[in-house]
């Protein structure tokens, strides 16, 4: 069992996380909320400095503009963090590596390891289809999420991008102008609409034929399952950078 301090619990994927340590048998001792509530089985806090209690691991499911108080707090308390939000700037990004040097830091744009398992393999196709194929990406998300293009296509615009050293500048706006593909580019697209979780197409188009890898999550549940299958694997470990690729290789 590890004691969990739940940051953004009150939020559609805090409660799922909520849920998900209950069936695993651990215990999230606070939440972290800019809304809290008397009511629920822990208490809830609007900042972690009013939480005097200790926790094996934080959770982050809150909101990216709570970064630097979260991450300051979990220097100060020497506790692992696990950051789940999405719309990080790159200067965050860097913000976390550099408390990685002090503390044990968990970042992932997307926590489901189906996901991620699709992420080794568009590596896999990038670098044996070659430039040849051109690649598109198409990411379908709820209408209430606020970035765009999401954070997983990102993620995996990344990894496709790591396959040679050539340039492969990401377009988001193709009707901005009238002109043919480039070679070497990504087409990142967003569609946002009703109650869909989250979808993830890649397609690798060449000549005459055409491989799409996708994976489309049901619930949200699968990310809670993966966030917590990081919480555990962060409890105890010493200072450092670590991603969901560390998790999958440890499983």
């Amino acid at each position: 069992m590890i004691n969990i301090l739940l940051c953004g619990c009150g939020g559609r994927m805090g409660a799922a996380v909520a849920a998900a340590a209950v069936a695993a048998g651990d215990r999230i001792v606070a939440g972290i909320d800019i809304n809290p509530t008397a009511e629920g089985p822990f208490p809830v806090y609007t900042s972690p400095e009013e939480f005097s209690g200790r926790a094996d691991v934080i959770v982050d499911f809150s909101h990216h503009s709570a970064l630097s108080g979260l991450l300051a707090y979990a220097e100060r308390t020497a506790t692992p963090i696990v950051v789940c939000t999405t719309g990080h700037t790159e200067e965050q990004v860097a913000m976390m590596r550099d408390y990685a040097s002090r503390v044990p830091v968990f970042f992932s744009r997307n926590m489901s390891l189906g996901i991620n398992l699709l992420m080794s393999l568009c590596r896999k196709a990038a670098a044996t289809l070659g430039a040849d194929f051109d690649i598109e990406i198409i990411e379908k998300h709820h209408n209430q999420k606020l970035d765009a293009p999401s954070g997983t296509a990102l993620m995996l615009a990344d990894c496709v991008s790591e396959s040679d050293q050539d340039a492969h500048p990401y377009i988001y706006d193709r009707h901005n102008e009238r002109r043919k593909r480039t070679r070497g580019e990504i087409g990142i697209h967003a569609v946002r609409g009703g109650t869909i979780v989250g979808e993830h197409e890649v397609l690798f188009a060449g000549k005459d034929e055409i491989i799409s890898l996708s994976h489309s999550a049901s619930s949200r549940e699968v990310f809670a399952t993966g966030a917590m299958r990081a919480a555990h694997f962060m409890a105890g470990r010493s200072k450092g950078f670590y991603n969901m690729d560390d998790v999958i290789n440890s499983l």
